[in-house]
């Protein structure tokens, strides 16, 4: 059995930056923990260095039992700088405005963070927009500091874009009032809805054209001709079938998406998407098996999610039904195979 392919995510090592501000800001030397997830003064210099993202979470949870706070990830989001976020950090911050700075954030997304399931985004509409951050569900205490530290990032690298307090109108998470709730209002100064249909800031139309008083029109095209480039590189897909694994992540939360599905995506007819794949030696279904295959291994040996989270996340319609499948994927149930990984680990 090869090793699993499909990769859950990851992004740049500078967000452990923040991390480490609002431990010392508690008193803690971060050092040691940095240093025990192999993060020390090399790695943290390595120009596109990449933390996975199960490994971050892992550092997230170390660090809030560390500090006995779990509402760590707030204070990691106040205390976020933008060149924490790398070169499309440095683009948002010669931007001409808020709203201009949101969209490199959120279209230039790949040059710090990728999550196999979902991106960010920003929806603009007439009175505003909803600048969004993609679901982790199901939430637990390994991941909604990310979801904090994010929201409440955005938050602070928008106001240093204009210089002073950004004004949110509304803030929606998905996961239900934590213990430390009343802290969320104190921060983002707006109201805050809980267990919502989606992790997102509301911004006026007027807060997007806030004004960048840094802007320089001549840096900000030479930066965003960079991220461009940068961009295109890592995105770059060589095949049909890269294109299919890469749909398939955000659509298998549930259900099992079908051909039809991915030829419309697409924008081919499903027996175009059918021939080409031939071409290439392939067919969808083996596609999508070797996906859930791939994905589940990572999700046992990564994660500490239960057997029937990750079912939902694989599209199967039942615990039973990927146990079934991933004993004959691997000749061994799930409950074996992460007993022999945390063994091997």
């Amino acid at each position: 059995m090869k090793a699993s392919r499909v990769r859950l995510g990851d992004l740049s090592v500078g967000f452990t930056q923040a991390l480490a501000a609002a431990l010392r800001e508690r008193g803690h030397d971060p050092q040691p923990l940095l240093e025990q997830f192999g993060l020390d003064a090399a790695r943290l210099s390595e120009p596109r260095a990449r933390l996975s993202i199960p490994r971050f979470m892992r550092l997230g949870h170390s660090a809030i039992a560390l500090c006995g706070d779990p509402a760590l990830g707030l204070d990691m989001g106040r205390l976020s700088r933008l060149g924490q976020v790398g070169l499309a950090g440095i683009c948002a911050a010669q931007a001409p405005s808020l709203g201009a700075a949101a969209r490199v954030l959120t279209d230039f997304e790949a040059l710090y963070a990728a999550n196999y399931r979902g991106s960010s985004g920003l929806v603009e509409d007439g009175r505003g927009a909803w600048l969004h951050f993609y679901s982790i569900s199901p939430y637990n205490a390994y991941n909604r500091f990310v979801v904090d530290s994010v929201l409440a990032g955005w938050q602070s690298n928008l106001s240093q874009v204009i210089g002073r307090p950004v004004a949110l109108e509304r803030v929606e998470i998905e996961f239900p009032a934590p213990v430390y709730a009343e802290r969320y209002e104190a921060l983002f100064g707006c109201p805050v809805e809980f267990a919502a249909g989606a992790n997102r800031l509301r911004l006026s139309a007027a807060s997007l054209a806030q004004g960048n008083p840094e802007h320089c029109p001549g840096t900000w095209q030479q930066l965003l001709e960079l991220c461009e480039r940068e961009r295109e590189q890592l995105t770059r897909t060589r095949s049909l079938r890269e294109r299919v694994i890469q749909l398939l992540g955000p659509l298998l939360h549930g259900r099992e998406p079908d051909l039809e599905e991915l030829a419309r995506r697409l924008q081919l007819p499903s027996w175009t998407l059918r021939r080409k794949l031939a071409e290439e030696g392939t067919q969808f279904r083996a596609i999508l098996n070797d996906t859930r295959r791939d994905l589940a291994m990572a999700y046992i040996r990564d994660t500490e999610l239960a057997f029937g989270e990750i079912a939902y996340l694989l599209g199967f319609a039942s615990a039973e039904a990927f146990q079934r499948a991933f004993k004959r994927w691997l000749g061994q149930t799930p409950g074996d195979y992460r007993r022999a990984q945390r063994r091997a680990g």
